[in-house]
């Protein structure tokens, strides 16, 4: 396995930091607001970032797993607005790749080239108050009338939801089946029984605009169904597992970007007759700053490398729970490098922390990141009371729990 980026690669990131630094030029003000960029949005629409998984025939630049998160790590490390990362990531991993993974041969004609250059957003409707890491458990409904479905139930917590011209809906066709009746459904924005409200304001991530939704009698087709009727938690599984690896491939490059300015302040600050990057109390904070980049980052792109092979793993938890963890605490850590000035809106450093408390439960909280992963090692599974010790290593073929949340 080579994790090396090649020199196309390279490139790529380094177009992709450019663009960044074009981006966010309001970020104080929009924070303070709310709200996202919509200029913003469309010149990485134009830049070509929407399409960075999806295939070329759609508009897309086709490229793999492990090129996306060289290059959004480019992206994140130019542009200061964390909210306007997420909310890309969210419409990519979790509307984009679903459709080009499962929709029919119409359905992508329909909504990916829209998806790609900006001519739509998408959102991912599936928390509600009752089933939030526990997102299978939930109560929104889908009866089958005829060649429609009706929907009913209410979601939040919907990141793009305000903003978004397409849902993709998970609701259940059979409570009583749990998780193997969810199913997955397309709603455009303006179907009747569709209402959207913004109703939480968040301490972090203001830019990426969150919402909650509600269908009362929504009357969609059978043809906006996305895969098989109780296909629902397949879909979830594989939404989950792109997410997971590259939503935060970005604050790797706001990791990289706050360390860099850590050690410019560290060189540039006297105290004592010296600069305080020569006190050991400083220069040990930003080498654990480094050190946790170049774990969270050697995850992320391991996981990618199994997202490009096929191969189930438990790397994608590992990724995003490593790569937000990470970034409190390198964060926290920035803030007593630079002391009083660290606390203040005079730098990045506090929004940058307030973003980073928001990756901690996006994809699945923190915990629920370990449950997954725990089950994923077998740590879950009850042995026979005849079985003796599983053997170290040895291969579990066990679906992990389904975790969700934000």
């Amino acid at each position: 396995m080579n994790l090396a980026p090649t020199k196309e690669q390279s490139a790529l990131a380094d177009r992709l930091r450019a663009l960044g630094t074009t981006l966010g030029a309001d970020i104080e003000e929009r924070d303070r607001a709310g709200g996202l960029q919509p200029g913003d949005w469309q010149r990485c629409a134009d830049a070509g970032v929407l399409g960075l998984p999806l295939p070329i025939e759609y508009g897309g630049l086709g490229l793999d797993a492990l090129t996306c998160a060289i290059a959004l790590e480019g992206l994140g490390g130019g542009c200061r607005d964390n909210g306007l990362m997420i909310a890309l990531g969210a419409h990519i991993w979790a509307m984009e790749v679903p459709i080009a993974q499962f929709g029919t041969p119409e359905q992508k004609e329909h909504y990916l080239p829209a998806l790609c250059d900006g001519r739509m957003v998408g959102a991912h409707a599936i928390t509600e108050a009752g089933a939030g890491s526990d997102a299978l458990s939930l109560t929104a409904t889908a009866r089958r009338d005829g060649d429609h479905y009706v929907l009913d139930g209410v979601k939040r917590f919907v990141t793009n939801a305000p903003i978004a011209d397409v849902l993709l809906v998970y609701a259940t066709v059979n409570p009583a089946l749990g998780f193997t009746g969810v199913t997955a459904f397309l709603v455009d924005r303006g179907q009747e029984g569709v209402t959207v409200e913004t109703r939480y304001e968040k301490a972090g991530l203001r830019t990426a605009p969150w919402g909650e939704i509600t269908l009362s009698g929504c009357r969609v087709p059978v043809a906006a169904r996305l895969g098989g009727e109780k296909q629902g938690s397949r879909i979830l599984n594989t939404t989950m597992a792109w997410e997971r690896t590259l939503i935060l491939a970005p604050l790797l490059g706001t990791m990289r970007r706050q360390i860099d300015d850590c050690v410019r302040h560290a060189r540039a600050r006297d105290q004592f007759g010296r600069n305080i990057g020569r006190f050991q109390s400083v220069a040990n904070r930003i080498v654990e700053m480094q050190i946790r980049l170049d774990e969270a980052r050697l995850l992320t792109h391991r996981a990618a490398w199994d997202l490009v092979a096929g191969t189930p793993s438990y790397f994608a938890e590992a990724a995003q729970l490593r790569t937000s963890e990470s970034a409190v605490e390198s964060f926290l850590d920035a803030m007593q490098v630079y002391g009083g000035l660290g606390y203040t809106t005079e730098t990045d450093i506090e929004r940058n922390l307030r973003d980073a408390l928001g990756t901690r439960i996006s994809s699945g909280t923190s915990d629920m990141q370990r449950l997954v992963m725990a089950d994923k090692l077998g740590l879950t599974l009850r042995a026979p009371d005849t079985a003796g010790p599983r053997p170290h290593g040895a291969p579990d073929s066990a679906e992990g729990p389904h975790a969700h949340a934000g």
